[in-house]
C-alpha cells in the first residue's frame, strides 16, 4: 500500500485511515480488547493511521491498540473546544486515556466556516501552542461544509478532514463538485487532506465498488478514512485498493437507526444531529432517513439510551 506525506506536516500515512467511530459506543459498542485487536491487525497490514474523537468515548480502544500493536500508530483526535483551556484539557484527556506522550493530529470537530473558526480561535491558539511544545504534531479541523475547507485554507491549518463521497451525500452547503474544488485548493496549498464518509455513513453500501473507485481515484487527498469493525473488513478494503475487487468473503452490510418506543421526545438528539435529520413529532424522535448519515452522534446524546445504530 502506498504511503503519503500528509501535506506540510511531514507525517507519513497510509492511503487508508482506520475510522474507529464504527466500533465506538456511538455505533456498535465494541469492548476495548476486541477493538484493540482489530486495530492492531490493521496496523500490521499497513493501516497504522487511526481516527477518533473525544466525543466517540473510545480512547480505551486506542489504548488497547497501542499496547497490542507491534507497529507505531499515527493517532488523530478531535474536540469541540472553543476556549483555550478546554482545548488543553481535551488534548491532555486523550494523552492520559491512551497513555501516550503525544497525539499526532488534533482537530476541532465539525467546523462550518471561517466564522466558526474565528469563534473557536482561542482553542485553535491552544492547539498551535501545544504543537510548538511537541505535544501534538499537527492542527486541523473536520468538516461537512465546503466553507469549512475554505476556512482551513484561510487559517493556514495543517490538516483538514472533509466529507466526500460519490453522491455528495452529507455535504451541508454545496455539491460534490463544490467540495472537490475546495479540497483541491487546500491540497495545493500544502494542507494535509484525509476524507471521510466514503459510503455516506453506510447509506451507500449497495454501491460499494462505485464508492471506493471514486474515493480511491480522487487525486487531491493523502488518505481516506474507512470505518471498520473486523479483520475481514480490513482485508476487504486492502484487497479492493490493490486489485479493485473484493475478496470472496466480502459481505455487503447496511446500517439503520433504531429509535425505541420509550423515547421521551426530550429533543437532545435533534439538537446534536449534525445533519438535522432528526425531529420531534407526536412526542418522540423521528428520522429523515434520506439525509441521516448513521453516525450515531444522536445515540451518544440520548439520556435514555433510546437510539441505536444497528
Amino acid at each position: 500500500m502506498k504511503r503519503n506525506i500528509l501535506g506540510k506536516t511531514g507525517i507519513e500515512i497510509p492511503e487508508i485511515c482506520f475510522g474507529s467511530l464504527t466500533m465506538s459506543p456511538c455505533q456498535y459498542g465494541f469492548d476495548a480488547e476486541r477493538a484493540g485487536e482489530v486495530m492492531a491487525f490493521a496496523a500490521e497490514k499497513g493501516i497504522n493511521f487511526i481516527d477518533t474523537a473525544q466525543y466517540y468515548r473510545n480512547y480505551d480502544h486506542l489504548r488497547a491498540a497501542v499496547k497490542k500493536s507491534k507497529r507505531e500508530l499515527i493517532l488523530t483526535s478531535k474536540c469541540y473546544a472553543y476556549e483555550y483551556d478546554m482545548a488543553v484539557q481535551a488534548v491532555e484527556e486523550a494523552r492520559k486515556a491512551i497513555d501516550r506522550d503525544y497525539i499526532d493530529i488534533f482537530m476541532l470537530h465539525e467546523q462550518e466556516s471561517e466564522h466558526t473558526l474565528r469563534g473557536h480561535k482561542p482553542a485553535l491558539d491552544a492547539l498551535f501552542d501545544m504543537k510548538a511544545k511537541g505535544i501534538i504534531k499537527a492542527v486541523g479541523i473536520s468538516t461537512h461544509f465546503v466553507a469549512g475547507v475554505e476556512g482551513a485554507i484561510k487559517y493556514n491549518l495543517d490538516v483538514v478532514h472533509p466529507m466526500l463521497n460519490v453522491t455528495g451525500l452529507g455535504i451541508c452547503d454545496g455539491t460534490r463538485e463544490d467540495m472537490e474544488k475546495a479540497i483541491e485548493k487546500a491540497y495545493n496549498a500544502g494542507i494535509g487532506v484525509y476524507t471521510m464518509k466514503a459510503f455516506g455513513g453506510g447509506n451507500l453500501y449497495k454501491r460499494a465498488s462505485e464508492c471506493l473507485d471514486y474515493i480511491f481515484d480522487f487525486p487531491y487527498k493523502h488518505a481516506t478514512a474507512l470505518g471498520m469493525k473486523s479483520e475481514q473488513e480490513v482485508i476487504d478494503n486492502l484487497e479492493y485498493l490493490a486489485k479493485r475487487q473484493f475478496t470472496d468473503k466480502y459481505s455487503v452490510q447496511g446500517k439503520h437507526i433504531h429509535i425505541e418506543d420509550y423515547c421521551s421526545g426530550c429533543g437532545k438528539c435533534t439538537e446534536r444531529c449534525p445533519q438535522k435529520a432528526l425531529y420531534i413529532e407526536n412526542g418522540r424522535s423521528n428520522c429523515n432517513n434520506s439525509i441521516c448519515l448513521l453516525c450515531g452522534y444522536c445515540a451518544a446524546a440520548c439520556p435514555d439510551f433510546a437510539i441505536k445504530i444497528l
